[in-house]
């Protein structure tokens, strides 16, 4: 299963144990299963938590834990802001999460060492699956394959059932502690602050540093008039009163982080504080209510954002400029 891959560079070793050290020190629960893979560690930990009713939200970017996802449990992606839900995963893949592993034994990883079905890219197990379903319906119906690809298939059915049991994620692996015991602690940080300087983690110390600074004054929250916009006419009004701003706050709610991926759910803007307005536009979830059509609204606002006047401000703005050019 490992056997193309590297051994693992000293200098990353290293660095196994302070991370040990941080990670309980802030106070998170930290499981480690000797001879286990984290995968299978993961998926287990998934299936006790859909088991006692809790939704599970797994942090990752690998395309292998795509088959833990259902009703119960979504993938996050934090590099890319990502997400995967069942919707989401089959139009990613073109699967469902349940043929994921399937998918993967067609497909095979030379990174993983499995072997897969030479010339089988993900199209054509994509095809293979839409019309068997299942990947012992493709191996019971073989012989109707045709060329050279049905020849490789043919040829890799003795291998198959081992690709799709490498590919497979565990999750009934015997841990010390279930789903239920795992809960953060407050974090340690005089020993945080010891270990930052230990792998002189300057930009950590900083944060650590403003984490704990309390204001002299703190300001206390406004209570005042937010409003969800859904009409047009309530819409029409705050374009008026926008207008008619010498400033405004403005903010893009989105689906990425990556600007260039990223499309536009929601704006939100205020006037004074305490006078302020959300504006869905493409919230996506049952019994979600009717919204303004995007493009329009776009089309509303695009003088106030391109002209001089009123003035704009806002948190990250080069970001929501460069969503809104695309």
């Amino acid at each position: 299963y490992k056997a193309n891959r590297p051994p693992m560079p000293d200098d990353l070793r290293q660095q196994i144990e302070p991370l040990k050290q941080i990670i309980s020190a802030m106070g998170l629960p930290l499981l480690i299963v000797p001879d286990v893979e984290a995968d299978d560690v993961i998926g287990t930990l998934a299936a006790q938590a859909a088991a006692s009713g809790q939704s599970t939200l797994i942090s990752t970017g690998d395309k292998d834990l795509a088959q833990l996802v259902d009703a119960q449990t979504t993938l996050i992606n934090t590099m890319t802001g990502e997400r995967l839900e069942r919707s989401g995963v089959k139009k990613k893949f073109g699967v469902a999460p349940e043929q994921i592993v399937d998918y993967l034994a067609l497909v095979g990883d030379s990174v993983d060492n499995i072997p897969g079905v030479p010339k089988c890219g993900p199209k054509t197990a994509v095809k293979w699956l839409g019309e068997y379903r299942t990947l012992d319906g493709l191996m019971a119906h073989a012989d109707e394959i045709k060329g050279k690809v049905g020849e490789n298939l043919r040829n890799s059915l003795e291998l198959l059932p081992i690709s799709r049991d490498l590919a497979t994620i565990r999750r009934d692996v015997e841990l010390p502690e279930g789903a239920g015991s795992l809960h953060p602690q407050a974090a340690d940080s005089a020993r945080l602050r010891e270990l930052y300087r230990q792998i002189d983690a300057r930009r950590l110390l900083a944060a650590l540093d403003a984490a704990e600074e309390v204001p002299v004054d703190p300001q206390p929250a406004t209570a005042g008039d937010y409003q969800v916009v859904l009409e047009w006419e309530v819409f029409e009004v705050w374009l008026k009163r926008l207008a008619a701003a010498d400033m405004f706050a403005f903010d893009t709610e989105t689906t990425s982080l990556d600007y260039m991926q990223a499309d536009i759910v929601g704006l939100s803007f205020a006037v004074a504080p305490g006078e302020a307005a959300y504006l869905p536009l493409a919230h996506d979830y049952p019994e979600a209510p009717a919204q303004l059509d995007r493009e329009r609204v776009l089309a509303a606002l695009r003088p106030l954002l391109e002209g001089e006047r009123p003035r704009k401000v806002g948190q990250n703005l080069k970001y929501d400029m460069s969503v809104l050019a695309r």
